[in-house]
């Protein structure tokens, strides 16, 4: 055998050698290494095989020592009445396999690494046979064994433990064991009801422990989640009490999430400083009962919030606020002594009588708002002095000061938040370039700084000044008058009319106060019912207003003078918005029409014939198109003139935009040239519509100083893939029936499957 020289360990400290990098690696088993170094001193393996052969037997080792020792336990191995050197170093194996099993998952934990299902799976098999052999070797040969219940115990702990498929596969694996212990001592019929009670015990065993667990975990949940609820419900109470809070409508729930969250911080900072303080009466003042107790918001009810006292009479539930000592000291604002039999002390409920009380007011404000009452008694008839009143009182003040405290942060916080809400609204409609934006942008940013059940935009129309139409109607789903809301959208009226039209005329915010909707004409004569509030800014640009945003909600007084002026501002940019997007959807129109006709311009007709054909070619569908000719155009224009002319192509213009299609494009193709695109429609169906637009213009009628004039139409159609494939080839079709018409009368309707030459029939 030659003998290889090992490289010299590195020491603590070296740093690796240049070019290679230190990797920590867990030791391996000794066996494991020796076997790997006597394997490499016969030359066997290479230094990497070396190594995957040491880890595939490192991994190897549990799962054969589980399946060897198992293969054991059915041939009750362990069940000799005399123990030899076999089932001593079994034993020896399974014990040294189930230590280092569970070394490794301990080192594991505790580096913060889960257990993967392999790695459950082999220390729960192993768990499972050690259970077996211990069982065994009690039973020694004599019957059934005492330690039987120990396999029972072991299974419970490891389906509770593990994962389900691991547990239900160890529960396989136990009642393979015993049916197999069973087969391999002779399958004799008299022992397989033995094999199937402990099978049967194993499985109710684990199941039974499975959904008492599950059960439990569940209530525990549940428990969890109502403690939960009961918890945040009550620092919503005590947050509205601390008035840190107000009512908010259902719709505002993105606001109500952000209000919950810092309601509930605050709540947690009022409760330490009453707390506190509460700590401090009851250990400065020698009380038995030291307790604060809050307000109601009708000032009708006094309830306990906290206290420190060794009675478990304290009143938990509110009483009336005006009865006992501490309803005196509520309406005279002012702290109480009293010493003797004391009575009145209403906030016990067993009648105990204090023999002496001491109780000061939480009065806010300039001294006229009583917040809540902080009182102390004894038992004993020691009265409480003027140093005891003060302390007291200091520690009532620093109550009120942590809840005053709060609510000026949440003040502070709400106007930032509503200030950046603000600011972002008007960098919001700042980048709107369509109208359909702006009224989107203007209707989402008036429900994020009011409350909005109902809004609505309406806008001068154009061309002329005094007629209003509601453009925009959103509604929530509060509002139930669903035919109210549909009778609104596209509603007309005039500025002279409604409470909208006097706020668009006198360019000023309306209503000054509150309202009865029900009866007040809003929208013209259109009033609005179910809505309780409601205020119309105007849309401003300059001096001039080109509508009003309408705002309208369910509660009262919902509207607060603050909201309602950032709201104008928003307004007044929303305006200019409005103004910016007409501008950009006029030049847009300049730029894709023609001037004299209002139809599609060329440039545009040839972008949208490549859009349709793509999109016919990419579906299989049919398209036509439609090129039209003035029948001697020129002649009009030489004989009656120019002006006349222009009068004509309009004229025509407007039968061809009308008696189109909604999805057909309609374009002025040059001079007294037309054309249309009819997507999805075959040759028949462009003949039909050509017919009738010819019959059309035919029937128009022109005046001019010469008397009146009429004109004729001729047309070509081409259709798509039929007479051409590509762009080029179908306008030359369809220009060439045109100009077939043309050459053989005019005034006529030519497609191109018409000019078709029939094929010949060979004789």
């Amino acid at each position: 055998m030659t003998t290889t020289a090992l490289p010299e360990r590195p020491r603590m400290g070296t740093p690796p050698p240049a070019g290679r990098r230190l990797v920590l690696r867990r030791p391996r088993p000794l066996l494991v290494r020796l076997y790997a170094a006597l394997l490499s001193d016969m030359g066997i393996l290479g230094a990497p095989a070396r190594r995957r052969g040491a880890r595939f037997l490192g991994r190897s080792l549990p799962a054969a020592a589980v399946v060897a020792l198992g293969a054991l336990v059915p041939l009750r191995v362990f069940e000799v009445p005399l123990f030899g050197w076999p089932q001593i170093a079994a034993m020896a194996v399974l014990a040294v396999a189930l230590g280092a099993l569970v070394w490794r998952r301990v080192a594991r934990a505790a580096a913060g690494e889960a257990a993967g299902y392999r790695e459950q799976l082999e220390l729960g098999a192993m768990f499972v046979v050690a259970a077996y052999v211990l069982a065994q070797s009690a039973a020694a040969g004599h019957g059934e064994s005492p330690f039987q219940a120990v396999v029972y115990l072991v299974m419970a702990f490891l389906v509770a433990f593990l994962a389900r498929w691991v547990g239900a596969a160890l529960v396989g694996l136990a009642v393979a064991l015993e049916l197999l212990g069973w087969a391999a001592h002779g399958a004799r019929g008299a022992e397989l009801p033995d094999a199937v009670v402990r099978s049967g015990f194993v499985l109710v065993f684990a199941v039974l422990y499975h959904a008492v667990l599950a059960a439990q975990v569940a209530a525990s949940r549940r428990d969890e989640r109502l403690a939960i609820e009961r918890r945040m419900k009550e620092i919503d109470q005590l947050a509205r009490s601390f008035r840190l809070t107000v009512a908010a409508p259902d719709d505002a729930a993105a606001r109500d999430e952000r209000d919950r969250r810092w309601n509930e911080a605050a709540v947690i900072e009022i409760e330490a400083a009453v707390g506190g303080a509460l700590e401090i009466a009851a250990a400065a003042l020698r009380c038995h009962t030291c307790a604060l107790f809050w307000l109601s918001d009708d000032g009708k009810e006094l309830e306990l919030y906290d206290c420190r006292s060794p009675s478990e009479a304290i009143a938990a539930e509110p009483f009336p606020a005006g009865e006992g000592n501490l309803g005196a000291v509520v309406k005279q604002k002012k702290p109480l002594r009293l010493h003797g039999d004391v009575k009145g002390a209403s906030y016990y409920q067993d009648g105990t009588r204090p023999g002496a009380l001491l109780a000061v007011p939480l009065v806010a404000g300039r001294g006229d708002f009583v917040r809540g009452v902080v009182v102390v008694d004894r038992l004993e008839p020691e009265p409480f002095g003027d140093a005891d009143e003060h302390l007291l009182g200091t520690l009532a003040a620093e109550i009120l000061r942590a809840v005053e405290a709060e609510r000026v942060m949440k003040d502070v916080k709400q106007s930032d938040a509503e200030t950046r809400r603000f600011y972002g609204a008007i960098e919001r409609l700042n980048r709107t370039h369509k109208q359909a934006e702006v009224f989107d942008a203007l209707v989402d940013v008036a429900r994020g700084m009011v409350p909005v059940d109902l809004a609505a935009i309406v806008l001068r129309e154009e061309g002329d000044d005094r007629r209003l139409r509601v453009v925009r109607v959103v509604a929530g789903e509060h509002v139930k008058d669903e035919h109210a809301k549909l009778a609104l959208d596209g509603h007309a009226f005039t500025v002279e009319e409604g409470l909208v039209g006097s706020a668009v005329r006198m360019g000023a915010t309306l209503p000054a106060a509150e309202l009865d909707l029900a009866r007040t004409p809003v929208f013209g004569a259109v009033g609005l019912k179910g809505l309780a509030s409601l205020k119309i800014v105007p849309l401003k640009v300059g001096e001039r207003s080109l509508g009003a945003l309408v705002l309208g909600a369910i509660g009262r007084h919902a509207y607060r003078s603050d909201p309602v002026r950032q709201l104008e501002v928003v307004a007044m940019h929303a305006a200019q918005s409005l103004e910016r997007a007409y501008l950009f959807d006029e030049t847009e129109r300049l730029a894709t029409t023609d001037g004299l006709t209002g139809l599609v311009n060329h440039r545009t007709f040839q972008e949208r014939l490549d859009a349709h054909l793509a999109q016919a070619l990419r579906y299989g569908k049919k398209l036509s198109l439609i090129i039209c000719d003035i029948d001697h155009f020129k002649s009009v224009n030489d004989t009656y003139g120019h002006p006349v002319g222009d009068q004509v192509l309009r004229g025509v213009a407007r039968t061809l935009g009308k008696d189109a299609r909604t999805t057909d494009v309609v374009a002025r193709y040059g001079g007294e040239e037309f054309a249309i695109v009819m997507p999805e429609t075959d040759t028949g169906g462009a003949m039909v519509i050509a017919e009738r637009i010819r019959e059309r213009v035919g029937q128009l009628q022109f005046e001019s100083d010469q008397g009146p004039l009429r004109v004729t139409l001729s047309l070509g159609v081409a259709t798509f893939p039929d007479d051409g494939k590509k762009k080029s080839e179908l306008v030359e079709r369809a220009d060439g029936c045109l100009y077939h018409a043309k050459r053989h009368g005019r005034n006529q309707s030519v497609s191109a499957a018409s000019l078709r030459a029939p094929r010949r029939i060979a004789g």
